[in-house]
């Protein structure tokens, strides 16, 4: 967990900006066919709903499980991307979304040599996402 200190508020908001100094590991899921595009480009400009909200939707290894439930069960052809925060550190907001918890999210497009994993994502047998060990091993 990181300690408070860790972010400082900007303005009034429930915006937050990280100074990552431990560089814990973001995560995106999105579709296979969307990050090999990426690749290929040398950037990744997010999914619809990403476009849709003007950011890049990320999680935290602690939330990723529930972001795969939430918003990707059914879906096949999905990758999990490991992302190095600290190589985004000025456009990576933290931000209060589900239950109050604060959530990455990249004002700006990804640059993929910002990933240092990419995995697929199997579904299991109740249609959910299978995260891969790296995710809750870092």
């Amino acid at each position: 967990m990181k300690p408070a200190a860790s972010m400082r508020p900007c303005g009034s908001s429930p915006r937050h900006s990280a100074r990552v100094m431990d560089a814990e590991p973001i995560y995106k899921i999105c579709a296979a066919g969307e990050w090999a595009q990426a690749v290929r480009q040398g950037r990744y400009i997010g999914s619809a709903v990403d476009v849709k909200d003007g950011f890049i939707h990320f999680s935290t290894a602690r939330q990723a499980a529930e972001t795969a439930r939430r918003h990707f069960a059914g879906q096949s052809g999905l990758v999990l991307v490991k992302v190095n925060p600290a190589l985004l550190q000025a456009d990576l907001k933290w931000e209060a979304s589900r239950n109050g918890d604060l959530f990455p999210h990249l004002y700006g497009s990804l640059p993929t040599a910002a990933a240092t994993d990419v995995r697929p994502l199997p579904l299991g047998d109740d249609g959910i996402p299978i995260l891969p060990e790296f995710q809750s091993g870092h």
